[in-house]
């Protein structure tokens, strides 16, 4: 106990001695003011109040200094202080503004309000300009905290947190913070170097704060949340706003001030409301306060997100530079009440800096070295905005909690606990973990991976593993085997693995695999276990083809260098057929089962393949131009340049047959290209084609199979590597190739300006598929669907209506998509 109340005392001892002036905000009534916009007047060292109204400014040079004290709805004020040896601490009382509101007739032929935003709008090129390339010091805290949590969800208990809650269960969940150095040229180029990073209760976190991801400037026309939001100033923002002048007011350099009230045209939209501040001469935003719903953006566990900007002005540069901004957000689902803020403050700009050709590379974000390791020391003297009590009170008690955390006695109290076997876990599944050397061997029970086809009647598959964990590099290595039993075949199958990721900077894996198993002719699995389950037993649709291999594979991948990803696998394997060996069903009628034989479906006799065994090689390039990326010292993170395509290319090869005939050669190619369309949605494309050299006599096997779908259920959130209503093998080729997929979804662009439909808050969704192979007319498909449909806050519904075409029409269907089905495959 001494020690913690010396570890306290240090640290609070630490904060006076290194905040030169320091101090409190208030209003008139002595409320503290949280987020006050605080610099020293014409330059770019600032800071905010926190939640307390608290607030430290560190001045380096002896003298006298002007403090600028910025806040909505409040006078500015200013304050001269001297600095020496001895930090000076000041307390400061803000007087509320008077927004002056000339006598003018508001009409919607005569509004000043569209005026004001008419030439902001006129004039936000030039405004963008001004800040258009910059250097600057960033700093950024977020905090996650949770209200009233349950006890239990849907049965299951919600424990958590219960070491970091109190009394009402309620807490902070997450507390990090970062300091870094940004170097950002419009529209987007940024490079981040994070000098100092804290995660409360992990003395190895890294924060995912970063300048890039809460880079929203109002000058451009959208602002990129989960989606594009609308500006009150873009381009179009007359066709989403209405505005209302709510009146003026005088900044202390007499800079007039305009208050514009931003009232969204449809609420159903992704566009915010509440207050936008724009300086009277040159058009300048000079504060932002507005708000968005999480149905507007897409987001529905999000109730509401509020975002405040504060921008300063300097005399000298004649430039208003936004300084402060703030993110704030309410979510909940699941009875799960979630609040939280972001606060982020920008200083010591450099304008006009020295920018080459090398200055923007691929890395947009890297650390200095032992970024997470920096002292409280260090902390309190570079961080611009003080931490709030319960912040430190967190910071405490959770570094405590980590010691405790750590230490093996604990560990182990947790995973008696959690290692505790009940009988119930035979079928369920059950988890044995030592924490303390972390390793695990997990059973996976037969309950949720029993299912039905008609070859093995009812299956029940189970698996044992074990896992060896490196959290700190986030590398692991596992072993394990599945146990596969057929009832009405009566014959169990078994596999083993092997996996290994090696690091997490080029993501170098390894896997070996072994065994005998049911295999679907498509590798791609296009029908699950779970819908093949329904639509046998149920429908009696036998759509699932199957036969065995008896194989033994190796597979290894890697990044090369940024952007270009390879891998390469070698497979042996003896390939039998398969036949029907049950007709049960549990709706009877008199309809039979199709056979497993894809090529004929009334065949019971024969088979798609004869036994033969073969050896298949293939290698796999990736290219994802333009590819950016984080580098951390847990790893590199990969973010995709929405500028360009990716491109894959292969080469597989049969070789070592039992029969020579058997042998063959393909090389295939596919082009992938993800676009948003401001904020008129997302298209999706996907090209793919490829050629069979020496492939006559192949096995039906190592066709070309498509990926097609007769059950009339979606299992995707994108349809773009599927067609909706191809029978699974009706086009499988061993010749070439080409298909096509493009699907666009409009994020509600226009299913929320039509009247009633808006209030579903869905997305309309357009789709194209094209098929084209040798000896065969072109297959196509059109669809028209509404996705994000579902109750409440769960959006998990999709459908589509879609038309097929090969020389004429061909046929309809409606298909359901169920995008949680995939949580159980």
């Amino acid at each position: 106990m001494l020690k913690k109340l010396l570890y306290a005392f240090t640290l609070l001892l630490t904060i006076v001695t290194n905040a030169q002036v320091k101090g409190k905000v208030t209003d008139e009534k002595g409320v503290p003011l949280p987020f006050v916009n605080i610099f020293e007047e014409n330059t770019y060292n600032g800071t905010t109040t926190n939640e307390q109204g608290k607030f430290e400014l560190n001045l380096k040079i002896p003298g006298n200094h002007t403090i600028i004290f910025q806040y909505l709805g409040y006078k500015t004020a200013k304050q001269v202080v001297t600095i020496d040896k001895t930090p000076v601490t000041i307390e400061v009382v803000l007087v509320e503004e008077n927004i002056i509101l000339n006598e003018v007739v508001i009409n919607p032929k005569d509004n000043p309000a569209n005026e004001i935003i008419r030439k902001a709008i006129q004039n936000k090129k030039e405004n963008a300009a001004k800040t258009a390339k910059y250097k600057a010091d960033f700093y950024s805290r977020g905090i996650f905290r949770i209200k009233d949590a349950p006890k239990t969800i849907l049965g299951q208990k919600f424990d958590f947190f219960d070491e970091v809650l109190d009394s009402t269960r309620s807490g902070i969940l997450y507390l990090s913070e970062t300091v870094s150095r940004i170097t950002f040229q419009k529209p987007d180029k940024m490079k981040e170097v994070i000098v100092a990073s804290k995660v409360s209760g992990n003395d190895n976190g890294f924060s995912f704060n970063n300048a890039a991801s809460v880079n929203f400037d109002f000058y451009e026309n959208y602002l990129p949340f989960e989606i594009n939001v609308v500006s009150p100033i873009a381009d179009n923002a007359f066709n989403y706003y209405k505005y209302q002048f709510e009146g003026s007011f005088f900044t202390e350099n007499r800079k007039q001030i305009n208050k514009i009230k931003v009232i969204p045209r449809r609420n159903t939209e992704p566009v915010m409301e509440g207050y936008i501040y724009i300086v009277d001469d040159s058009y300048a935003v000079y504060a932002v306060d507005l708000s968005i719903k999480g149905n507007q953006m897409q987001t529905p566990a999000l109730d509401q997100l509020t975002l405040k900007q504060s921008f300063s002005y300097n005399t000298n540069s004649k430039i208003w530079v936004k300084n402060t901004q703030t993110i704030d957000f309410v979510a909940g689902m699941l009875s799960i009440k979630l609040n939280g803020r972001f606060t982020y403050v920008y200083s010591n700009f450099e304008f006009e800096p020295e920018i080459t050709k090398r200055t923007f590379t691929n890395q947009v974000l890297a650390f200095e070295e032992n970024a997470n390791k920096k002292e409280d020391a260090f902390w309190n003297t570079i961080r611009p905005v003080p931490l709030t009590e319960e912040e430190t009170t967190d910071y405490l008690k959770k570094d405590v909690l980590q010691t405790k955390k750590k230490s093996q006695t604990y560990l182990d109290s947790i995973d008696n606990k959690r290692n505790k076997f009940r009988p119930m876990d035979i079928l369920n599944g059950y988890s044995y973990r030592n924490s303390f050397k972390k390793w695990s061997i997990d059973y996976d029970g037969p309950l949720l991976s029993t299912s039905f086809n008609t070859v093995q009647g009812w299956r029940m598959n189970a698996g044992l593993s074990y896992t060896k964990r490196n959290e700190e590099k986030r590398t692991f290595t596992r072993i394990g085997s599945r146990f596969d039993y057929g009832f009405s075949e009566e014959k169990i199958r078994a596999t083993v693995s092997f996996a290994h990721k090696f690091n997490n900077l080029n993501n170098s894996f390894l896997s070996i695999n072994a065994g005998s198993s049911v295999s679907q002719f498509n590798s791609a699995n296009p029908i699950s276990n779970m819908v093949n389950t329904v639509s046998t037993l149920f429908f009696k649709n036998n759509f699932m083809k199957l036969y065995e291999k008896n194989f033994a594979s190796v597979f290894f991948g890697r990044e090369v260098v940024n952007g270009f990803y390879m891998n390469a696998n070698v497979e042996y394997a003896e390939r039998k057929p398969l036949y029907n060996t049950t007709d049960y069903t549990v709706i009877k009628n008199d309809d039979l089962y199709s056979s497993n034989n894809p090529l004929n479906a009334l065949d019971e006799s024969s088979a798609a393949i004869t036994k033969h065994n073969l050896v298949k090689a293939n290698v796999l390039m990736r290219f994802n131009f333009g590819q950016k990326y984080w580098s951390r010292p847990d790893g590199k993170f990969n973010i995709p340049n929405d500028d360009y395509p990716a491109l894959s290319l292969g080469y597989e090869k049969g070789l070592a047959a039992s029969d020579k005939n058997y042998e063959y050669d393909l090389i295939m190619g596919r082009v992938t290209y993800d676009v948003t369309l401001g904020n008129k949605g997302f298209m999706q494309m996907n090209f793919k084609a490829g050629k069979f050299f020496n492939a006559d006599g192949i096995s039906f096997v190592d066709y070309k199979h498509f990926n097609g779908n007769q059950t009339h259920i979606g299992q995707t959130d994108s349809y773009t590597n599927v067609f909706n209503l191809l029978p699974y093998y009706a086009a499988s080729t061993n010749d070439s190739y080409f298909e096509t997929h493009i699907e666009h979804n409009d994020k509600g662009y226009f299913m929320n300006k039509l009247p009633l439909l808006k209030h579903l808050q869905s997305q309309l969704v357009l789709g194209f598929h094209n098929l084209s192979v040798p000896d065969r007319k072109p297959y196509q498909e059109f669809s028209i669907g509404l996705d994000n449909l579902g109750f409440g806050k769960f959006k998990f519904l999709r459908v589509d209506y879609v038309r097929s075409y090969q020389n004429g029409f061909q046929g309809d269907g409606v298909i359901f998509g169920l995008k949680f089905l995939n949580v159980f495959e």
